[in-house]
């Protein structure tokens, strides 16, 4: 699916995006090692059942990439010059192996580039929802997205 144009995004808009994607042991010791990240909280079946989580937690960080990454075909895929920063970025709620993540976007403002007449820049916020309906993770990022008429 292609991303949209500048001109497409509103602000206020709302993407309850259709994919959602169950994390499992392996994305999570896989992302954990392969980032050089040791924290036994994410590696340690027996370190974490002596925390308040009493199991490990997923990486925040492979979190944020898969909310992120299932915004994606609906928002900005092919569309995107590049990626500007992220801000605010909170987890408010743990993720656990076998949970089930969904996104949704909200388009939070757009204005047209300073520098660039063929783009503009749009700021999004991606949440991160569980199966149980909680909030895990909430970004804020900004796009140079391309305008389809310059």
């Amino acid at each position: 699916m292609a991303g949209l144009y500048f001109e497409e995004f509103e602000e206020g808009q709302v993407f309850e995006h259709a994919i959602s994607r169950t994390v499992t042991e392996m994305d999570n010791v896989l992302f954990s090692t392969l980032t050089m990240n040791p924290q036994p909280l994410h590696l340690d079946e027996e370190f974490a059942k002596q925390t308040e989580f009493g199991q490990r937690l997923v990486n925040s960080l492979f979190t944020l990439g898969l909310v992120i990454g299932i915004s994606g075909g609906e928002t900005t895929f092919g569309t995107t010059v590049a990626n500007l920063g992220m801000s605010d970025v909170r987890f408010p709620k743990p993720v656990f192996h076998g949970d089930t993540l969904r996104a949704r976007t909200i388009v939070k403002s757009k204005r047209r580039s300073q520098s660039r007449k063929d783009a503009g820049i749009v700021e999004f916020e991606h949440q991160g929802i569980n199966q149980r309906g909680e909030t895990v993770a909430i970004c804020r990022r900004a796009g140079l997205m391309k305008c389809r008429a310059t």
